[in-house]
């Protein structure tokens, strides 16, 4: 019987164990799609316990924490923060066979050399030993990320923001970790939210001139992009149900712009052209500027609409939907690229029911321009656990090239989730060990170690030019 979490955990062979020791552990981290705070990293801020920066925010937990019957107080409410962390203990027994419990045990000792099981019986203990260290310089933000060997994070940010913590952080000598803001203008895109109208009017106040017509949204949106590159911002990113294709006319979007700034009811259809339209213009932008675009596909979000009405979004209501991917996905992409105006793309599913749709659909638009222009990105949310990966690394190595892959990042608002991409080699190394000893591919570890290394780290080096 193999022991919980040891040096070897997911290792399953001799050479799953050699690739990862020798090849992967010990790669840079390239993290080119996450939500922690820019204000943070660059404060360096120092937190007061383990509590805050390990249960703030961090809806997958909050999720487990209500399935096990704990009151809302423990996870977003007025409870203190031991007694948060004494229910999250009281829960993590219970996640047995769900990547949270990996995740709290990678976690412990990753950062804090606890190697004891979180349990009610050593939460007390846990608790103070890693607040004590917690609240030390050496476990500032900037020195969390070292511990991982993080190389970069890509922050995610609103057109509206300043982004003058990026600003500040790019004056600071031997900051370490580098910090780039990434553009996410889903708020431009959604034209049926409500506070759409308060959106552009905002964007107006940045840019000094009125938004009155369609024309005047993407003037202003590329007046921010290109402000955004002005801050090292080289990749963009969108989180959508799917990707809007419709035919549209410029002169058809720009009537639904004026339907929806003047308060008027948008039909169904008048939503969808103005969202392809936009989408498409971004596309082209995109290109031009020689960004990375990225779509997060598939979300259901704020199922529960009395907890989005007292807690607000992104607090851990939604789900994986089932929305039809292939149809607009190809139609989006064949436009952009009809022109030469495709930009290098990652697609990311939540559902996997679409893993071999969108696994063959970048082979539709991989030009040999560079290699892996058009990625399927890791196991996204639901699907970034051993299953998701797993399954994922086999749809895209059966229908396309693993070998191109930019491999995992974050998407984490928590500076403890790095070792994420320890989860995601070591599954890795596990299924190229297990080809290599099956005779499945050849017994060579100089060229398969190369692989993963440039799985690990290179290729996203290469990809993103950063």
């Amino acid at each position: 019987m193999k022991p919980f979490l040891d040096e070897d955990f997911l290792l399953q062979t001799k050479t799953a164990r050699t690739l990862y020791h020798e090849y992967a552990k010990n790669m840079p981290i390239i993290d080119y799609h996450n939500h922690l705070p820019p204000d943070q990293i660059l404060g360096d801020k120092v937190f007061d316990n383990i509590t805050q920066v390990w249960l703030y925010g961090d809806h997958y937990k909050w999720r487990a924490m209500r399935t096990n019957g704990i009151n809302e107080k423990y996870c977003t409410g007025a409870a203190s923060d031991y007694e948060k962390f004494e229910k999250w203990a009281e829960t993590v027994p219970y996640t047995l066979r769900n990547p949270l419990y990996h995740w709290t045990h990678l976690e412990l000792q990753r950062y804090f050399d606890v190697h004891e099981v979180l349990n009610p019986a050593s939460s007390k203990r846990i608790y103070d030993d890693c607040t004590a260290k917690i609240q030390t310089p050496d476990y500032s933000v900037r020195n969390l990320l070292g511990k991982m060997n993080v190389e970069i994070v890509c922050t995610t940010d609103d057109p509206l923001d300043s982004l003058e913590f990026h600003q500040q952080y790019h004056k600071i000598e031997g900051a370490g970790v580098k910090m780039l803001p990434a553009f996410r203008p889903d708020k431009f895109i959604l034209i049926e939210n409500p506070n759409f109208s308060t959106y552009i009017q905002k964007l107006g106040l940045i840019v000094n001139f009125e938004i009155n017509t369609y024309e005047d949204l993407l003037k202003a949106l590329r007046m921010r992009a290109d402000f955004f590159v002005s801050v090292g911002c080289q990749i963009c990113d969108h989180g959508l149900e799917q990707l809007y294709a419709a035919d549209f006319t410029p002169e058809l979007a720009n009537a639904a712009f004026q339907k929806a700034i003047s308060g008027k009811t948008l039909s169904a259809e008048d939503a969808l052209v103005f969202k392809s339209a936009i989408l498409h213009a971004l596309g082209v932008m995109y290109h031009d500027l020689g960004w990375t675009q990225q779509f997060h596909l598939g979300a259901l979000r704020n199922n529960n609409t009395r907890a989005l009405r007292v807690l607000g979004p992104d607090t851990g209501w939604d789900s994986i939907g089932d929305y039809s991917q292939a149809i607009a996905l190809s139609k989006f992409l064949g436009r952009l690229d009809e022109n030469d105006q495709l930009a290098k793309t990652i697609i990311y599913n939540l559902n996997p029911a679409d893993n071999e749709i969108i696994a063959t659909m970048i082979g539709n638009f991989n030009d040999g321009s560079i290699a892996g222009k058009v990625q399927f990105g890791s196991g996204w949310w639901f699907l970034d656990q051993k299953d998701g990966m797993e399954k994922q690394i086999n749809a895209l190595s059966n229908m396309g090239l693993l070998s191109r892959f930019i491999g995992m990042l974050t998407d984490s608002r928590s500076f403890l989730s790095f070792p994420r991409h320890e989860y995601f080699r070591r599954i890795l190394c596990n299924i190229l060990g297990n080809d290599i000893e099956n005779g499945e591919i050849p017994n060579d570890i100089k060229w398969t170690g190369q692989i993963v290394q440039n799985i690990c780290y290179n290729n996203a080096k290469d990809y993103f030019g950063f």
